[in-house]
């Protein structure tokens, strides 16, 4: 079974909703097993803004009426937050933008891309892995910077889906 192979079967694997499985071939055994809770691609709520978040901003907001105005772009900012898709590192490796340097980036922030359009290439052990997008929006944010490494299910691009 080669590389490519086994991220398809992955990719399948994520789809589904098989726990785990077991491949033997020839002295070559491969177990690949599901998270107990399946990937999900949209990012929730920040952690650091909970229900009671408002409740704490209101005594503040009815003190000083320049408070308020302050407040209300947090909640704007989250609104616009649920609604984006992130795309996530399929595996362990080094990020890069561009297919090689000196060449130009994938995508830039404002960039449309399509399912299956390479927004950028992780290298792992020496292969070069396009990685594609699985959405159609706009690219909203690039997550890590170019030639970093990073880590599986990291997240490298906000997408706001159209």
């Amino acid at each position: 079974m080669d590389f490519k192979q086994i991220q398809e079967l992955i990719k399948m694997i994520n789809k589904s909703n098989i726990g785990e499985v077991t491949i033997e071939e020839k002295g070559f055994k491969l177990t690949i097993k599901q998270k107990e809770e399946p990937a999900q691609h949209v990012i929730a709520a920040p952690v650091h803004a909970p229900v009671a978040f408002p409740a704490v901003a209101q005594p503040q907001a009815l003190a000083a009426p320049a408070a308020q105005t302050s407040g209300d772009k947090p909640k704007a900012a989250e609104a616009a937050a649920d609604n984006l898709i992130t795309i996530k590192s399929p595996m362990i490796g080094t990020f890069y933008r561009s297919p090689s340097p000196g060449k130009p980036v994938f995508v830039e922030p404002g960039d449309e891309v399509l399912p299956g359009k390479v927004v950028c290439i992780i290298e792992a052990m020496k292969l070069f892995n396009e990685i594609e997008s699985e959405v159609k929006g706009r690219i909203v944010k690039v997550l890590v910077e170019d030639a970093s490494p990073v880590e599986y299910d990291q997240p490298l691009f906000l997408v706001e889906p159209n």
